[in-house]
């Protein structure tokens, strides 16, 4: 775990969502505002596509009749599970974030935003907030930070956290011994997703995906209330169960004249986060970067980081990474949730993906290490399934 200056973090209003600074404040009345660092925002179809908000199960349909083929192929139901072998289960489910990042160092502990976990016990919720507050100090951090429940996915729970009083909220919503990530705010809005893999028998692994990930904005023009520049958003407006909830305090506001403001904290898809494919952004310094920091956790060969940095130039150059999580075995290559991106690219992708987790499964298993059994995946599903339901709403 690195320790960092806090710093260069956005502005923060009482909605807990973060807001631009004054020299963010100068788009023009469109949906074409982007955080700072980011490309411009273009679609050239729909803005959202036909099957972006499907259930998950209808577009994994194919990927599950696909497992069970090679399932039978390579003799064994749970193969993928050891595609990353000193990760529990590859952390494909119910597998806490904090044990992949407590075996980094060197390159990925440094590129890693400052964190820690704590468990929720039977002391006062006060108490509990006051021993959070003076582990912060240990390990240089200040509000605001961002809070995550340590077992998790598909971003559920992730808050940021301003105060005392939002932290001791926070809180009630965990049963006793689930565990709660605080983590350092990053420096910069602009984000993206990572996917990397690497075969064990390589010194260097590949990019195989790389999408841009845009929170959704409203431009205020002066004169409507939040709620009606929702409304107007050709893209918010078919999303508003996504948005109204999240900001009902404040959909009477009006938003000042060429203001942006911002729909969402957490870059996460199903929470209304726009995805971009942007491959064409890959370079080899980029690669070099990633394969740095990747080699410094051990047997990892397979799942996607969710990063922040300055801007695309420092991006593709590999400068000003920070890494706010890596997920695994589970994860998927974000370019398939672009509104561009055709259905029959998506489902490619995804069957790909999951081709790869057998075949490194398969190498690993030659090497020496040895497949879970199906009980064992169903017990941590039905863990992460219960814990699910206690997480507050995510921002």
């Amino acid at each position: 775990m690195s320790a960092k200056t806090q710093e260069g973090f956005p502005d923060v209003d009482n909605s807990g969502i973060e807001q631009p600074s004054e020299s963010m404040k100068t788009a023009s009345r469109s949906d074409s505002f982007v955080s700072p660092g980011m490309p411009p925002l273009t679609y050239s179809k729909k803005r959202i596509s036909m099957f972006e908000f499907w259930p998950t199960w209808v577009m994994y349909l194919p990927v599950v009749l696909q497992w069970l083929l090679l399932s039978i192929r390579h003799r064994s139901l749970t193969l993928p599970l050891v595609a990353n072998p000193k990760l529990e289960l590859s952390g494909m489910v119910g597998v806490p974030k904090s044990e992949l990042l407590a075996q980094a160092s060197g390159h990925c502990a440094e590129a890693t935003l400052t964190w820690f976990v704590h468990t929720i016990n039977d002391k006062a919720l006060e108490t509990q907030v006051e021993i959070i507050k003076s582990t912060m100090e240990e390990y240089d951090l200040s509000f605001p930070v961002v809070c995550k429940p340590d077992i998790g996915c598909r971003g559920s729970g992730v808050k940021l956290v301003k105060n005392e009083e939002q932290l001791l909220r926070y809180l009630r919503a965990y049963p006793a011994g689930s565990g709660v990530m605080v983590q350092r705010l990053a420096s910069h809005e602009a984000e993206a997703g990572v996917f990397f893999v690497r075969e064990p028998n390589e010194k260097a692994g590949k990019i195989i995906s790389l999408a841009l990930k845009y929170m959704p904005y409203v431009v205020g023009n002066g004169k409507d209330t939040l709620a009606k520049l929702i409304e107007n958003d050709e893209r918010a407006s078919q999303l508003q169960h996504l948005y109204l909830e999240r900001h009902k305090d404040r959909l009477e506001d009006v938003i000042p004249e060429n203001e942006p403001y911002r729909l969402v904290f957490s870059a996460s898809h199903c929470r209304g986060a726009v995805f971009k494919d942007a491959n064409k952004y890959i370079t080899e310094a980029l690669t070099a970067r990633i394969n740095e920091i990747m080699s410094d956790l051990p047997e990892f060969y397979y799942g996607r980081l969710d990063i922040k940095f300055p801007s695309i130039e420092e991006l593709q150059a590999g400068r000003g990474i920070e890494i706010v999580e890596i997920n695994t075995a589970s994860s998927e290559s974000l370019h398939i949730w672009d509104s561009d991106t055709p259905l029959s690219t998506a489902v490619g992708s995804l069957l790909y993906q999951y081709k790869t987790l057998f075949t490194l499964g398969s190498q690993n298993r030659k090497r020496g290490f040895k497949t879970p059994g199906v009980l064992q995946f169903y017990r941590h599903w039905q863990k992460e399934r219960r814990l699910k339901e206690f997480y507050p709403e995510t921002d």
